[in-house]
C-alpha cells in the first residue's frame, strides 16, 4: 500500500498550508471554469443551430490553391519562429544538440500540443525526446522556461497594444468599459520592457522558484524572444486573416486571435477546439457573414492544427527509430 506523499520541502510547506487556508479556492476555480466552458457552449449551439452549412461548405470550396499554399507558409514560418524559442534555450543553457535536434524537437511538440495541450506536447514531447537526445532534466526544464515565457511576452505586447488602440470593442463601446481596458493593456505594455530592463541591469542572476534554478538571460537573448515572440503571433494572425480574404481589418483578427488564445488557455480544451470558434463568432459578429467565417476557422484549422500535426507525427516516428537504432548500436 503506498503511503502519503509528506511535504519534503519549505516550498511544499507553504503550499499546503495556503491550501488549508484557501480551501474554497480549487472549488472556485473549478466552477468558474465549468461555467465559463458551459458558456462557450450554449453559444456554439446556437450558432450551429442557425447556421447554413450549405454556404459554409461553398466557402470552403472558394479558397484558391495560391491561398491554401501562402496559408501554408505562413504556418510553416510560424512553426519556426516557435521553435527558435528552443534554440534561445540552447544558448541560454549552452547545450550541445545539433540546431537540427533542437528545432525537430521544437516543431514536434508545438504541434502536439497545440492538438492535444501543453501537458502532452510543450511538456511532456519535450522530456520524452531531449532525455533520449541526451539532456538532464535541468536543463531540459530551463529550455521549456525559457520557451515558454518567449512566447508569452510578445503576447503581453500584442494584446496591450490592441486594448490602448481600441481595437477591440466591448459591447456599444461604453465608455467605462473602454477606458478599463486601455488602464489594463498599458498594464500589459509594462511587462516587457520590465522584463528587459531586469535583464539589463539586474546584480542578482538567478532566483530558485519552487526548487528550481531559474537564470536571467542576457538582455540579448530577452531582446531575441521579444521579437520572435510579436513576430510569431503576427505570422498567426495572418493566417485567418488571409483566409477571410480581407473582410475583416488586420488588428480586430489579432485582436480575436489573442483573446481566442487565453481563452484556450482557461478552459484547458484541447486545440482550443470550439473556444476559437465561439471567441472569433463573438467578436467578429456583424462585421462578416456567419458561414465565410466558420469555413476560415475550419480552414485554418487544417492549415495550422491538422497538417502539422501530421507532419509532426512523421517526424516523431522517425526520431524515435534514429534514437532506438542508436542505442541499440
Amino acid at each position: 500500500m503506498r503511503s502519503a506523499r509528506m511535504p519534503n520541502s519549505a516550498s511544499d510547506t507553504e503550499a499546503l498550508a495556503a491550501s488549508k487556508q484557501r480551501p474554497w479556492w480549487p472549488w472556485a476555480r473549478r466552477a468558474l471554469t465549468a461555467f465559463f466552458f458551459a458558456g462557450i457552449a450554449w453559444l456554439l449551439y446556437s450558432q450551429a443551430r442557425n447556421m447554413d452549412w450549405t454556404q459554409v461548405g461553398e466557402s470552403l470550396t472558394r479558397y484558391t490553391v495560391s491561398q491554401l499554399v501562402v496559408a501554408m507558409l505562413l504556418a510553416a514560418s510560424s512553426y519556426t519562429l516557435y521553435a527558435s524559442f528552443d534554440l534561445i534555450g540552447r544558448r541560454y543553457t549552452r547545450h550541445l544538440l545539433s540546431h537540427r535536434a533542437v528545432l525537430s524537437t521544437a516543431m514536434v511538440s508545438y504541434a502536439f500540443n497545440l492538438n492535444f495541450g501543453a501537458l502532452v506536447g510543450g511538456v511532456g514531447f519535450r522530456y520524452r525526446l531531449y532525455s533520449r537526445l541526451g539532456l538532464r532534466t535541468a536543463v531540459i526544464t530551463r529550455v521549456l522556461g525559457m520557451s515558454m515565457l518567449g512566447n508569452w511576452i510578445g503576447y503581453t505586447v500584442l494584446l496591450g497594444l490592441v486594448f490602448v488602440s481600441g481595437a477591440f470593442e466591448i459591447g456599444h463601446q461604453a465608455r467605462l468599459g473602454k477606458e478599463a481596458l486601455r488602464v489594463f493593456g498599458s498594464l500589459l505594455l509594462m511587462a516587457a520592457p520590465a522584463y528587459l530592463a531586469l535583464c539589463l541591469v539586474s546584480r542578482r542572476r538567478e532566483w530558485i522558484v519552487k526548487g528550481i534554478p531559474i537564470d536571467l538571460p542576457n538582455w540579448r537573448l530577452a531582446a531575441l524572444q521579444l521579437a520572435f515572440s510579436v513576430a510569431n503571433w503576427l505570422v498567426i494572425a495572418s493566417i485567418p486573416y488571409l483566409l477571410l480574404d480581407g473582410a475583416v481589418n488586420y488588428s480586430t483578427v489579432l485582436a480575436a486571435l489573442l483573446l481566442a488564445a487565453i481563452a484556450g488557455v482557461i478552459t484547458h480544451v484541447p486545440a482550443g477546439l470550439g473556444v476559437v470558434e465561439a471567441v472569433f463568432l463573438t467578436v467578429l459578429k456583424g462585421q462578416v457573414d456567419e458561414a465565410p467565417l466558420l469555413a476560415a476557422l475550419l480552414a485554418y484549422r487544417a492549415v495550422y492544427y491538422l497538417l502539422p500535426l501530421t507532419l509532426a507525427g512523421v517526424i516523431y516516428v522517425s526520431m524515435e527509430a534514429r534514437l532506438r537504432g542508436g542505442a541499440r548500436a
